[in-house]
């Protein structure tokens, strides 16, 4: 039943956000331009459902040649972010564009974020526990439960765990609790 209501729930959810969002989006892409040279938007492949790549969007936080990995495996990650990078990542603005991704399908609200292609031990792990049958998220139970902070094999017991108890009541405690974290800044590493 949960794979039932969950499209539905989503896009009656990312419709009218994106609707009235739409002139801070604006805002804030007109920001990265303004202060760092390159597109607004910075697309990423990413690993989805059934291990499909995908382009996932997010406003551009890292400068032009930054390399495509994880920002934990950045030497000095602080050296790569934009002027405004700081910001829009400890405030999650930097994730809106993500909307898009939800309303095409690509992404839920809740779910295990989507890994990079370049990823290959999340991917294997998570695919190894079934957890790749999940639509990825915008936000999921390993965020609200340690987000940057937690090791890879800790991240996927938690995506495993949401894997056998989603529900749409849980989708919607987990939006509440990022909300609250990201008010917060919890969990933030860069």
């Amino acid at each position: 039943m949960q794979h039932v209501l969950k499209r539905p729930f989503d896009l009656a959810l990312a419709v009218p956000s994106g609707l009235a969002l739409a002139v801070p989006l604006l805002l804030i892409a007109l920001c990265v331009r303004l202060t760092s040279p390159g597109p607004a938007l910075y697309w990423s492949d990413r690993v989805g459902r059934h291990n499909r790549i995908f382009r996932m969007p997010k406003f551009r936080s890292m400068r032009i040649g930054t390399p495509a990995v994880a920002t934990h495996l950045l030497a000095n990650p602080d050296t790569y972010l934009t002027p405004i990078g700081s910001f829009l990542r400890k405030s999650s603005l930097d994730e809106l564009p993500q909307l898009w991704s939800i309303i095409a399908g690509d992404m839920s609200f809740v779910g295990p974020r989507p890994a990079l292609y370049n990823q290959a031990d999340l991917v294997e792990l998570r695919t190894a526990q079934g957890v790749d049958k999940l639509v990825p998220g915008l936000t999921g139970w390993a965020q609200i439960n340690g987000r940057d902070e937690l090791p890879i094999p800790q991240k996927v017991a938690l995506d495993v765990e949401y894997l056998k108890k989603q529900s749409l009541w849980l989708d919607i405690r987990i939006l509440w609790l990022t909300a609250l974290k990201v008010v917060r800044r919890d969990g933030v590493a860069h």
